[in-house]
């Protein structure tokens, strides 16, 4: 399931300068580059699909794999092995963000620095949804998309990132526009309280990130129910690549 995809480790410090190493996977030559970052049940073939669209639509995809078997999912073992990385993924803890983003934002920096990609683009799903909206402050990172962003798990109203990285990311998307974030309208773990912190942390005084919702209880909007979703989904990822299209092809 992944022919095509070239295969690379990188690795870089965290908090308190501790190293991680991670593969990653990438698929053509393009400047135009997204980033696809997992979600909990893993990088299965829902979201090789996702990868596939994106390639096909002129943009190198990039895929991070930071945790769980390859080519199919796991919810349950993935749940497992992400609560034994506690060094890596803070999933209750709020106002700052999960350390492995400092790994993303090198992996990101890597990629425009020695990489070839020119024009960054950052998808998060689930578990790794809110850090899109820590990324995008990366000046790496001209586009990002937050899909069901679900951290921190037991506080709906809160949100995964300092008041530091708020206001960083305030600041960047006042200069890149704003950013997308999905949600299936009935999804009680991205809820809609999730929502309006966002909305509430980033669209006092403008819209710095436009919301999409796609009727239906599903969660993952652009992989596992992306199907169910019907029409509905179709247009929210049809909105997805005209927004990446806009930001990493016409900058180019």
């Amino acid at each position: 399931m992944l022919e095509g995809y070239v295969k690379e480790s990188f690795t870089a410090p965290i908090a308190s300068d501790r190293k991680v190493t991670h593969d990653f996977y990438s698929k053509g030559d393009q400047s135009a580059t997204i980033v696809i970052i997992q979600e909990a049940p893993g990088i299965g073939p829902e979201t090789l699909a996702l990868a596939d669209r994106m390639h096909k639509q002129g943009f190198r995809v990039v895929l991070p794999h930071l945790f769980g078997p390859l080519g199919r999912t796991s919810r349950v073992g993935n749940l497992a092995r992400v609560f034994c990385m506690r060094r890596e993924f803070h999933l209750f803890e709020k106002n700052h963000s999960s350390p492995v983003v400092d790994w993303l934002k090198a992996l990101c920096r890597h990629l425009r620095l020695e990489n070839g990609a020119r024009n960054i683009g950052v998808i998060g799903m689930c578990l790794t949804g809110n850090f899109a909206l820590t990324l995008v402050a990366e000046d790496s990172v001209l586009a990002a998309v937050a899909s069901q962003p679900s951290l921190p798990i037991q506080d709906k109203h809160g949100l995964a990132m300092s008041d530091r990285e708020i206001a960083a990311t305030r600041e960047k998307l006042d200069t890149k526009g704003p950013m997308l974030a999905l949600r299936f309208s009935g999804d009680r773990l991205c809820s809609a309280a999730r929502f309006s912190a966002i909305d509430k942390a980033f669209n006092d005084d403008r819209e710095r990130v436009r919301f999409l919702e796609i009727p239906g209880d599903g969660h993952s909007t652009l992989t596992l129910d992306f199907i169910r979703g019907g029409e509905p989904a179709r247009e929210a990822l049809s909105e997805v690549i005209a927004y990446f299209r806009q930001r990493l092809c016409d900058a180019a």
